[in-house]
């Protein structure tokens, strides 16, 4: 019997484009959300999608597809070097296809999905600029992801549900393939019903850094008390465990070293992003004192071990640190269309080096030092190569900077279930379960200890492409025998 649908779970970048390539091959695709709104993490992102090569980077960038896949490798340091056997070809493998197909992704948004990603900036850990955003007022996970809520959302094939929480994936017995899932809807009075949907399953449900109580609690103890920029909510890769599906790298979390402190020193355990493009643009990091203290573009991971190293524990009860995030109005110009909404929201105040002169007593000084850095002067002390668009080029009491107080955030998850170049989820002998896929922060084993910036939105784009046509592939398998 042929299923009437695919059923994809989570409505964020990696389930809408798979949803959109599905629709390609004009396949119903029915989308369920756990959320009241579509758009995941996904549309939370800040600092861009990183693709290489492609005609929108500045010339001469020297960029290449070995040149960005050497930073990824770097990037993923142990799980990745450690790995032999049939688990490095498949890692080997995974990296390969995502940054092969990393311009083909820029592309398939920009000229099929019609989304501005003309501005290209370097964030930490790449060797070039490449990372990708719009010119315009919007950031670029909203931008992408209400594209593709739009191209989805107006099509006849597609079924949207959101409320509704995935509790069991149903397989057939003897360990057949995938044949649809169990799930709650919430009805009036706080009742709730059991239904079920019927054909092959992508699961894009994303990570688990929101779930401090559960999956971080068993495979991280050690980053308890430290706040998120995920709202809570349970991980989901036990949904996939239970029907054979391996995971790997679940004790790999990222912890991204920016974070705003909302009001300065606030308690409040999920904080908004202060986006890797800030100090992509130019931005410095500074002690509590104004001091600079590291290479601003070292791999998140880096930074953020300098930071808790390096600066002082603030007296909250969540674990924060003392760090200043100061751009010119250079960088902060290049950044519009974040600099206003973290205005609006109180995250950032623009102000004077002299204004900051007393909080700061070292700021003056660290930003001479960076001025003649930037123009060539000195060599940077740290190791800093790329200043963004940083255009201050005299340090005078009356000069006006943008400070935000930051702090390190539980960001990323880079374990997940294990999947293959194909999407395919594989289960503990390595072998593909039929009729199952995933992508985005749902999967394991693309990333090792450090995602680089710029490359979630992308492991999005091109593995939910690839699980769109696997999965059209089948479904279409299926059909052919009924």
């Amino acid at each position: 019997m042929t299923p009437s649908t695919i059923i994809i779970i989570g409505t964020g970048l990696a389930g809408l484009t798979t949803t959109t390539q599905l629709l390609t091959h004009r396949i119903p695709v029915l989308l369920l959300e756990r959320f009241p709104k579509p758009g995941g993490n996904s549309i939370k992102a800040s600092s861009g999608i990183s693709g290489a090569p492609t005609r929108f980077q500045p010339l001469p960038n020297l960029d290449s597809i070995a040149s960005f896949q050497a930073d990824t490798v770097s990037s993923a340091g142990g799980p990745y070097v450690s790995a032999t056997g049939a688990e490095k070809a498949r890692r080997e493998k995974l990296v390969q296809t995502l940054v092969e197909r990393s311009a083909e992704g820029i592309y398939w948004l920009t000229d099929e999905m019609g989304v501005d990603l003309s501005r290209v900036t370097r964030l930490g850990g790449h060797s070039v600029a490449r990372t990708h955003r719009g010119a315009g007022k919007k950031t670029p996970g909203f931008d992408i992801v209400s594209t593709l809520l739009g191209k989805v959302g107006g099509d006849e094939l597609v079924k949207m549900e959101t409320g509704r929480r995935v509790t069991r994936i149903l397989r057939d017995e003897g360990g057949g393939k995938v044949t649809g899932v169990e799930y709650t809807v919430a009805k009036e009075g706080n009742e709730t019903v059991l239904e079920r949907a019927y054909g092959p399953v992508v699961v894009a449900s994303g990570g688990f850094a929101g779930d401090a109580r559960g999956l971080l609690a068993q495979y991280r103890p050690d980053l308890a008390g430290i706040p998120s920029t995920n709202e809570e909510r349970e991980g989901t890769q036990p949904l996939l465990q239970e029907i054979g599906a391996a995971v790997v790298d679940m004790e790999q979390v990222q912890v991204h070293p920016t974070g705003f402190l909302e009001g300065g020193d606030g308690e409040a355990m999920v904080k908004i992003l202060a986006a890797e493009a800030l100090r992509g643009e130019g931005g410095v990091l500074v002690l509590g004192d104004g001091r600079r203290f590291v290479n601003e573009l070292e791999t998140r991971e880096k930074v953020t071990g300098e930071v808790m190293e390096q600066a002082e524990r603030l007296p909250t009860k969540a674990r924060q640190w003392d760090v200043k995030l100061v751009l010119d109005e250079g960088a902060a110009a290049a950044l519009e269309s974040h600099l206003g909404f973290y205005m609006w929201k109180g995250l950032i105040r623009k102000t004077t080096v002299g204004e900051l002169g007393e909080e700061m007593p070292a700021l003056e000084g660290t930003l001479r030092e960076y001025v003649d850095v930037v123009s060539g002067k000195k060599k940077d002390e740290f190791g800093r190569e790329s200043f963004g668009n940083w255009t201050l080029t005299e340090v005078k009491p009356e000069s006006v900077v943008y400070v935000g107080k930051v702090t390190p955030v539980v960001h990323f998850t880079m374990g997940g279930v294990v999947i293959n170049e194909r999407s395919q989820v594989l289960d503990g002998q390595g072998q593909p379960i039929p009729g199952l896929w995933a992508a985005g922060e749902i999967t394991g084993g693309l990333h090792g200890q450090n995602r680089l910036g710029g490359s979630s939105l992308l492991e999005c784009v091109v593995f939910g492409r690839i699980a769109g046509d696997e999965a059209a592939t089948f479904y279409q398998g299926l059909e052919a025998c009924s």
